[in-house]
């Protein structure tokens, strides 16, 4: 692992423990985006949040936390472009 890839897996343990706190605990967290209690531990001993997820905590941390932060190699930029309409119409063309 690099110095860079330790840096990043650090700063997406601190952006789920954020979102933990704004959500008002791990209890709610856990509740607000419908995972198991377990979840952020294993998120956190993985170093990883899984990016189906990501969407869930952006949403109810009101964006304060971003899908960027959480998982920053998937380009969520082109998603964020597209319109569910369109990313379906693509998934069925593809």
């Amino acid at each position: 692992m690099t110095k860079t890839d330790a840096t990043s897996n650090n700063d997406i343990v601190a952006a789920l423990d954020e979102a933990i706190a704004l959500c008002g605990g791990a209890k709610a967290f856990v509740e607000r985006i419908h995972v198991a209690s377990s979840s952020p531990a294993m998120w956190r001993r993985r170093q990883s949040v899984p990016a189906d997820h990501c969407p869930s905590i952006e949403r109810e941390t009101g964006g304060k936390v971003r899908c960027e932060r959480l998982r920053p190699k998937v380009d969520w930029g082109y998603l964020r472009k597209s319109s569910p309409v369109q990313l379906a119409e693509g998934a069925q063309q593809g």
